[in-house]
């Protein structure tokens, strides 16, 4: 259920019979046709499991299930929409990032200490988003949230890449993460925000950054 760019705040997908979509709640700005929306409490395609992982992790962004026969538009915040498909791979994405995504996609809940140990612990308490991130798999389209759109960077063994903590937004691929500690070019020009650190990507994959530093 790919998603079609209206503008680059606004998405639209088309509801079929027999399929369905999550969304975040709030997040429908029109449709057309015979299409229904309800608060979504089974955790997605992961399962009242799933729920309570988010919950404990303080991933539970509240969602609603779309169903029914018609098209949905979609958009929050005024923030820019870009959308993701997956072939069989995982999204590792911050759960208020995400704005809809396909309902055949097996949603799920990570620990970031488990990539990068110790400092993908840290790296929750620095960014303020907790110490999890929510997986999708599968095939199927995703749509994510930033603040002045987003980015994609290839990760490659050969070339890591670092990204500012607060824009980091999504990765995709067989990815390792990890807090670094460094003087950084803002610390030297005086726009340092106290906190000295940078997000290291590396392994081979894609990272989706997101044009500011704010929090959605």
């Amino acid at each position: 259920m790919p998603f079609t760019r209206i503008n680059s705040k606004m998405v639209e997908a088309q509801v079929l019979p027999g399929q369905r979509l999550f969304s975040q709640r709030g997040a429908m700005l029109a449709y057309r046709g015979n299409v229904t929306f309800t608060p979504n409490v089974q955790g997605g395609q992961g399962g009242i499991g799933s729920m309570i992982g988010r919950r404990l992790a303080n991933e539970a962004t509240p969602l609603m299930t779309v169903e029914g026969h018609g098209s949905v538009m979609f958009g929050h915040g005024g923030h820019h929409v870009h959308c993701v498909d997956l072939t069989g791979d995982t999204l590792y994405v911050e759960a208020d990032r995400l704005l809809a995504f396909d309902g055949s996609l097996r949603q799920g809940t990570m620990f970031m200490g488990s990539q990068g140990g110790v400092m993908g612990v840290i790296r929750g308490q620095v960014t303020g988003q907790g110490l999890f991130t929510t997986t999708l798999q599968g095939h199927g389209a995703v749509a994510v949230m930033a603040h002045g759109g987003v980015i994609e960077l290839p990760i490659t063994p050969q070339r890591p890449v670092h990204v500012d903590p607060q824009a980091y937004v999504a990765h995709r691929g067989d990815v390792r993460n990890k807090l670094s500690t460094a003087l950084g070019w803002r610390d030297m020009v005086g726009r340092g925000s106290g906190e000295a650190f940078q997000l290291e990507l590396s392994g081979h994959g894609t990272v989706y950054v997101q044009a500011s530093e704010e929090k959605l």
